[in-house]
């Protein structure tokens, strides 16, 4: 869901959609400034219950809301979406403080969840009384959990890694287009990705590129590398990170080339690429299909298919916390619940394929007969859970998700879209960051 914009999400991600998704993930195509519900119902005897996303979380596209308003008929529920994770953030970040015009639930992305664990607990609900938490993988409880054990979000998805890419464009190009035999070429290092793209290059289809940004390369790079922005004590380490350099190389590989068509992802010109089939491939978390089949639409069915990425990884992924501010914290943490149960997370993944956070979901996961004919019959399932298994321990950090945007969307884009040197592009994300960490 997400993308991290969820996503996400998202991030789709986010996603963003984020997702992105979700993180990321964007069910609505436009921002919203919604308000929070706690201060007035329906009037007809009703609880009105708002959620707040971003990306596309899915919840929405697989009936979740109308199946639980029957379970509940003194219910209603209302979805809040912002498209970027980093637009969503901060102004929920606002209204926590200010103790108001929060949602009854608000959705929280891997990147921000160790800045809502230690800055902002006290600011919502334990959810880990009375839930079974054998219900959820072990280290997403942890990551939304404090040191005196009150947890403050229950898991949704995670976003493990594979390469979404049209097939249609590789055999215009020239390249194998069976996805075991370009998991193969690639398998083990991003710069064989990137060769891959080189190769692309050589016939690509007109007006077409390999991939849709160097940030996308970064970002699903960085999600199999151990080390990151953070060490375990809590340090910031992004400018000694092994990691961080690995990935970056991976982008400026890409960025000083032509290979991407450099576009923002999640931005309005990133959905037109898709539908106008403007690049070949994209790094995939299991959030970005739903995303994929919205934007790129029916004239995408077919046409894309999914293979394993070069390294295991994992892109995304939230929670859902109760604000405290919450005048219906009852009914916001029933449905809450209710919505990351395993049951449920099943639904969502049938209908757009975000990976579940509970492994009770597993071995019940069957992607909708539409997303698996929409991605070529691609083993689904299979090419998330292999990359599920083993995604690298990391860990986060307090601003762990603007350090990452500062990378991206300064640093990357310099290059990429302003004709900047790497240097240049590495000195900007530098500033930037120092002045997210105040320094």
């Amino acid at each position: 869901m997400r993308t991290s914009t969820r996503r996400s999400h998202r991030l789709m991600a986010l996603a963003a959609v984020a997702a992105l998704t979700t993180g990321v993930l964007a069910g609505c195509s436009s921002d919203s400034d919604g308000t929070s519900s706690n201060a007035s119902d329906s009037g007809k005897g009703k609880t009105t219950l708002t959620v707040g996303t971003f990306g596309v979380f899915g919840y929405k596209q697989a009936g979740l809301y109308d199946e639980y308003m029957k379970l509940h008929p003194n219910i209603t529920i209302k979805e809040d979406v912002t498209t970027r994770t980093d637009v969503y953030w901060p102004k929920v970040l606002t209204r926590l403080q200010a103790g108001a015009g929060t949602d009854d639930i608000q959705a929280i992305e891997v990147g921000n969840i160790t800045e809502a664990v230690q800055t902002q607990a006290d600011k919502f609900v334990d959810l880990g009384k009375d839930v079974d938490k054998s219900q959820w993988l072990p280290w997403k409880n942890a990551q939304a959990t404090t040191k005196d054990g009150k947890q403050i979000g229950l898991g949704t998805d995670t976003g493990p890694m594979a390469i979404c890419y049209r097939k249609d464009l590789f055999q215009k190009a020239g390249l194998p287009t069976d996805r075991t035999q370009l998991a193969n070429l690639w398998k083990g290092d991003w710069s064989k990705y990137v060769n891959v793209g080189k190769d692309y290059m050589k016939k690509a289809p007109k007006g077409t590129k390999f991939v849709d940004s160097a940030s996308s390369v970064y970002n699903a790079a960085i999600g199999g590398e151990s080390q990151r922005y953070y060490d375990k004590d809590g340090n910031v380490i992004w400018d000694k990170s092994t990691g961080v350099k690995a990935a970056w190389n991976a982008a400026m590989a890409v960025a000083t080339s032509n290979m991407s068509a450099k576009l923002k992802q999640f931005d309005p010109t990133w959905d037109q690429g898709f539908a106008n089939a403007s690049f070949a491939t994209v790094a995939c978390p299991a959030w970005m299909m739903g995303y994929i089949q919205e934007k790129s639409g029916t004239a995408g069915s077919g046409k894309w298919d999914v293979a394993a990425a070069p390294t295991a990884a994992n892109w995304g992924g939230s929670f859902l916390g109760v604000p405290t501010a919450s005048k219906h914290q009852a009914d916001a943490v029933a449905l809450a619940k209710w919505l990351t149960a395993p049951e449920q997370q099943e639904k969502v993944f049938a209908k757009q394929a975000s990976f579940p956070s509970t492994p009770a979901a597993y071995p019940n996961l069957k992607p909708a007969a539409a997303t698996t004919a929409y991605f070529s019959n691609a083993p689904i399932t299979q090419i998330f859970s292999d990359s599920a298994k083993t995604i690298p321990v990391q860990v986060f950090g307090i601003k762990d998700q603007p350090i990452g945007t500062a990378i991206t969307d300064v640093g990357i884009l310099q290059v990429e879209q302003k004709g900047k040197t790497p240097a240049q592009g590495w000195s900007a994300a530098t500033k930037e960051i120092k002045d997210v960490l105040g320094q």
